[in-house]
């Protein structure tokens, strides 16, 4: 009977720090979202340009090798 005790009790009390467990952890994540310095318009405009002209030259690159080699092995089974 003692560790039925035991074992409802702590239950019980967990269940009723919830509430305020969750209403600390979104005042903690609001105090989090005040520290980040987001960047300007500008940066992120110029990020993603440069990771878009990144993208397309990877993707010609890609392509051209894929020919390439496409090729080659035409070569290699035509004969």
């Amino acid at each position: 009977m003692a560790k039925d005790k035991e074992k409802t009790a702590p239950e019980k009390a967990e269940k009723s720090k919830k509430p305020g467990k969750i209403a600390k952890w979104f005042k903690d994540l609001r105090s989090e979202f005040k520290k980040v310095v987001w960047p300007s318009k500008k940066t992120v405009v110029d990020n993603t340009s440069v990771v878009l002209a990144v993208v397309v030259a990877s993707a010609i690159i890609v392509g051209l090798l894929d020919s390439g080699f496409l090729a080659l092995m035409d070569l290699v089974y035509n004969r």
